[in-house]
């Protein structure tokens, strides 16, 4: 590979010229930055994606948001999936992903101001606390943003069809016999709401009605937490025949509950629960959920994220929906 040296012996130039034109500075001509980014390509030191970042005045570096309320981090299987799928894309335009943190070395800073010292060209935020003043700085700065299961009318959002998901999810419980549906939903966001508007509405068109403590929260992937509920549900006068967990992570600690109880999925109680990951399916029985696209949405993500970098003024603001896919499993009974 090709020198600095070598470069500047080439386009009879100084060192301190080259790194000037390398770097974006202005006090050399256009034409001698120009010039010495053509030789760059040609003798090897810039590869094409470099150059075209350079000339662009592009650093082809995209900062992703993850912050994991659960300390699962990238244990978590559902984010991790999409993440995989985010770098993928991203690493086949030509871009590096760079985590947002709020220390770079010893030093402190906000998420905005990670991202202007990484000079980075857009913004991903993945999972994160959404109405964290911080967060919201960020997709409202001038920087381009992408968030995956959140709507902010100034970024991009990608998220599943957590309408229909449900929907699909919970007509199949119904369609199974069961009328006493309780529900551990998750915390407060755009996705919870869906996910019980849809609940709600499935519940309302057969006519049923649920006592009030069927309706309980928890945080997500919390299995603790969902195995606290899920003893509480079980030992009420009038139980349950089928609980739905937040999400599929969660729904182990349902199974702990109900195992300690000394009841079986299905026979005794039957669960469903939300993400379809690979290990929740891997049990037996396997669990009824909806698989949520986790390849698509990190795909559509990268893909909309770049759009916006590159062409801002042709790219809209939109919210899009990916469909996921029921999985009927063995944890539900049919009853009469």
């Amino acid at each position: 590979m090709a020198t600095i040296k070598e470069l500047s012996v080439k386009c009879g130039v100084s060192i301190s010229t080259v790194s000037k034109a390398l770097n974006g500075y202005r006090d050399i001509s256009e034409e001698t930055r120009q010039r010495i980014l053509k030789t760059a390509m040609e003798i090897g030191y810039l590869s094409d994606n470099n150059a075209k970042a350079m000339k662009k005045k592009k650093t082809c570096n995209i900062g992703v948001l993850y912050f994991d309320a659960s300390n699962q981090d990238l244990r978590n299987e559902y984010f991790a999936y999409i993440l995989a799928s985010f770098k993928e894309k991203a690493a086949k335009e030509g871009y590096d992903i760079t985590f947002i943190e709020h220390n770079i070395g010893n030093k402190k800073m906000t998420y905005l101001e990670h991202c202007k010292n990484r000079s980075f060209d857009g913004v991903c935020i993945v999972c994160a606390e959404f109405t964290d003043p911080e967060v919201i700085e960020l997709v409202n700065s001038d920087f381009p943003v992408v968030t995956i299961d959140h709507v902010f009318n100034e970024a991009i959002s990608v998220m599943s069809d957590n309408i229909q998901g449900m929907r699909q999810l919970v007509e199949y419980i119904v369609s199974q016999g069961h009328r006493k549906i309780a529900y551990i939903y998750g915390t407060k966001s755009s996705v919870t709401h869906n996910r019980l508007v849809s609940f709600n509405n499935v519940l309302s068109e057969n006519h049923i009605i649920l006592p009030e403590e069927y309706y309980q929260k928890a945080m997500y992937r919390n299995a603790d937490k969902t195995e606290e509920i899920t003893e509480y549900l079980l030992k009420l006068p009038n139980p349950p025949t089928c609980i739905i967990a937040p999400d599929d992570y969660s729904a182990f600690g349902a199974m702990n509950a109900i195992r300690r109880l000394g009841l079986s999925i299905p026979e005794d109680i039957s669960l469903a629960a939300y993400d379809g990951i690979l290990t929740a399916q891997a049990l037996e029985p396997n669990l009824a959920t909806i698989k949520q696209d986790t390849e698509r949405i990190g795909e559509e993500a990268a893909r909309q994220l770049i759009n916006l970098i590159e062409n801002p003024m042709g790219t809209s603001l939109d919210t899009i929906y990916l469909k996921g896919q029921l999985y009927k499993g063995g944890s539900i009974k049919k009853i009469n």
